[in-house]
C-alpha cells in the first residue's frame, strides 16, 4: 500500500515538473542561435499523453489488486467451509462406527449369555429349601474382556462345527487306525475335491493317537526307493505321492499353529522330532544331486525338505546358509514366503533375491521383494523392464527341424518374449502396479506376436504339398519304408507323460478311472506365477 501511495504522489507531481521544464525550454529558446524545429506545444502534448497513460495503467493495477484480495478472502472462506464439512463428516463416521461397535458388543454379550450363563443368573433357581433366589445383577464387563471372551466362544463354536460336520468321515477312521497307506489312497480317490480334503484333514488328525507319527509314516516312498531307476520328473504316480506328502505335512503344521507348549508337545513329541530329524538328514544329501536351474523354482524335493523342517520345528539343527540356498529352487511355490518365515530365513532374502536376478528370474525376485517388503532395495518396475529387455535380446540355441538356424532362433526369441510379456502383465496386476507400469502397451505387443504366429502357421499349412489322389480301386501310393528310414522306426506311439495323477500304494494296486474323472495335474498348491511351462508329470 505504501508503494501505491508513493507512485500516486510521483504521478501527481508531473504537472509541476512540466512547468519547470517549460521555463527551462523558454530560457533555452531565448539563448538559441539557430531556430529549433521542435515547438513547446508538441513537447507538452507528449508529456501529458505519458501522464494519462501512466494514470490509466496505475488505475488498472489497483483494480486487479482489489480483485485479487477479494478472491483470497473468498478462497479462505471456502476452505473454512470445506474444513467444517469434513470435520462434521468425520464426526458422523466416528459416531456410526461407535454405534456399530456397541451393537457388536451387545450381540456378543447376548450370545455369551445364551451359551454360557448359568441358569441361576438368567431366571433364578431354587435353593436347598425350595426357595427362589433372586438373580444376581450383572456387573459391567470391560470391552477388552468381552471381545476376548467372544473370540474364544466363536473359536470353540467353529471347532465343534468342524468336528460335527464332515464331508469325508472316512478320514477320521483312517487317522484313528494310523493307516498312512490308506490315507494316501483315499486322497488319490478323491483328488477332484482336494480343497475340501485339505480343510478337513487337520481336524481328522486330532483323532489319531500320534498325528506326527502318522505324517512321518506317510513320507515312506517319497524318493521311490523300491524303484531305483525311475525318472522322478516323468512318473506321475511318484509326483502325486510327493504332493500328497507335502500337503499332509502342511496340514499337521496348520494343526499345531497357535498351540501352547503342552498341547504342541502332545501332538509333536520329542521322539517324533528325532525321527523327523533322521529323515531330514537322509534327504539332505539327495538335494545336492538336483539341478537348481532345471527345477525352475518348482522343486518338490526341496519343498518337502523345507516343509519337514518347518512342520517339526527342527530347522535349528541345520545350517541357515545351506537352507537359504534352497529357496531359489522353490521360489515359484505359493508357500515359499511362509516357509522362509517359519525357518527364520527372512534376513537371508536380499541375497536370495540377488541370486534370482542373476539367474534371470526377475518375476520371482519381484514377488519375494513384495512379500518381504524389500521393494525399496529391489525396485519392481526396474526389474520387470530388465526382464523384458533380456527376453527380447537373448535367443536360445537353435532347435532341430526343418527351420534354418536363423529362423529357429527368431522363433525362440518371439516365444520367449511372449512368455515374458504375459508374466510381466500378471505380475503387474497381482501387485497393483498399473499406474506405474501401464499394461495396455504390453497387451498390444502380446496380440501382435500372437497374430504373427497365427499368420505364419496359416501360411505354413497352405504351403504344404497336397497328397496324391487315391487310385480307383481305393489303394493309394504308400511310400516304401527302407531299413534306414528313421521315421519309419519311430512311428510307434511314444509314451505320454502328461497323464492324470494316480499312484499305487505299496500293498495294493489302485488306478482310478481316467475316463470318469477330470484331468488332474498333480499340483495341490497352484502356482501364483504361471509365467513358464507348468511342472509336468
Amino acid at each position: 500500500m505504501e508503494d501505491n501511495l508513493s507512485t500516486a504522489t510521483l504521478i501527481g507531481s508531473t504537472a509541476s515538473k512540466i512547468q519547470q521544464l517549460q521555463k527551462a525550454f523558454a530560457e533555452l529558446e531565448s539563448h538559441r542561435a539557430v531556430t529549433l524545429n521542435v515547438k513547446w506545444k508538441q513537447l507538452e502534448e507528449h508529456f501529458h499523453g505519458l501522464q494519462k497513460s501512466l494514470k490509466r495503467r496505475f488505475t488498472e493495477l489497483e483494480e486487479q489488486e482489489k480483485d485479487f484480495d477479494t478472491k483470497i478472502v473468498e478462497s479462505k472462506e471456502m476452505l473454512e467451509k470445506r474444513k467444517t464439512a469434513v470435520m462434521s463428516k468425520e464426526q458422523a463416521s466416528l459416531q456410526r462406527l461407535q454405534e456399530k461397535r456397541d451393537a457388536a458388543v451387545s450381540a456378543i454379550l447376548t450370545a455369551m449369555q445364551k451359551c454360557e450363563m448359568p441358569l441361576s443368573v438368567d431366571s433364578g433357581v431354587s435353593n436347598g429349601q425350595n426357595q427362589i433366589e433372586a438373580p444376581v445383577p450383572d456387573e459391567k464387563i470391560p470391552d477388552a474382556l468381552v471381545i476376548e471372551g467372544s473370540m474364544d466362544v466363536m473359536k470353540r463354536s467353529v471347532e465343534s462345527m468342524n468336528v460335527e460336520v464332515k464331508s469325508y468321515p472316512e478320514l477320521v477312521n483312517l487317522c484313528q487306525e494310523m493307516n498312512s497307506e490308506g490315507l494316501h489312497k483315499f486322497i488319490s480317490d478323491n483328488r477332484k475335491n482336494l480343497a475340501a480334503l485339505r480343510e478337513e484333514i487337520p481336524t481328522a488328525l486330532k483323532a489319531a493317537a500320534d498325528p506326527a507319527s502318522l505324517i512321518l509314516d506317510s513320507l515312506k516312498g517319497f524318493y521311490g526307493t523300491d524303484m531305483p531307476n525311475i525318472d522322478a520328473k516323468k512318473d506321475s504316480n511318484l509326483l502325486g505321492l510327493r504332493r500328497t506328502c507335502i500337503m499332509l505335512m502342511e496340514c499337521l503344521c496348520s494343526l499345531s499353529i497357535n498351540l501352547d507348549a503342552n498341547t504342541l508337545s502332545a501332538i509333536i513329541s520329542e521322539n517324533a522330532k528325532e525321527r523327523a530329524k533322521f529323515i531330514a538328514e537322509d534327504w539332505q544329501p539327495k538335494l545336492d544331486d538336483l539341478d537348481a536351474d532345471a527345477s525352475n523354482g518348482n522343486s518338490l524335493e526341496a519343498h518337502a525338505f523345507l516343509q519337514l523342517l518347518a512342520t517339526f520345528g527342527i530347522n535349528s539343527h541345520f545350517d541357515q546358509e545351506s537352507l537359504s540356498k534352497l529357496i531359489p529352487m522353490v521360489s515359484r511355490r505359493r508357500q515359499t514366503a511362509e516357509l522362509c518365515r517359519f525357518l527364520g530365513l527372512s534376513d537371508k532374502m536380499p541375497g536370495v533375491i540377488d541370486v534370482l536376478i542373476k539367474n534371470g528370474r526377475h518375476i520371482d525376485a519381484v514377488n519375494l521383494a513384495f512379500a518381504f517388503e524389500l521393494t525399496n532395495q529391489f525396485p519392481p518396475i526396474s526389474l520387470l523392464k530388465s526382464y523384458l529387455y533380456e527376453a527380447r535380446k537373448a535367443p536360445s540355441a537353435p532347435k532341430s527341424g526343418n527351420l534354418s538356424p536363423a529362423a529357429s532362433r527368431q522363433v525362440d526369441v518371439k516365444e520367449k518374449e511372449l512368455t515374458a510379456l504375459k508374466a510381466v502383465i500378471k505380475c503387474i496386476e497381482d501387485h497393483k502396479l498399473e499406474e506405474r507400469f501401464p499394461v495396455d502397451p504390453l497387451q498390444k505387443q502380446v496380440l501382435e506376436i500372437e497374430k504373427a504366429k497365427a499368420d505364419k502357421k496359416r501360411a505354413t499349412e497352405v504351403a504344404k504339398p497336397q497328397s496324391k489322389r487315391p487310385r480307383a480301386n481305393g489303394v493309394g501310393h504308400a511310400p516304401r519304408a527302407s531299413a534306414n528310414d528313421k521315421n519309419f522306426h519311430g512311428r510307434y506311439p511314444q509314451y505320454i507323460y502328461e497323464r492324470p495323477y494316480a499312484y499305487t500304494g505299496p500293498t495294493e494296486h489302485h488306478v482310478p478311472s481316467f475316463l470318469s474323472a477330470p484331468t488332474y495335474n498333480g499340483n495341490f498348491f497352484p502356482n501364483p506365477y504361471q509365467y513358464q511351462t507348468a511342472y509336468l508329470h
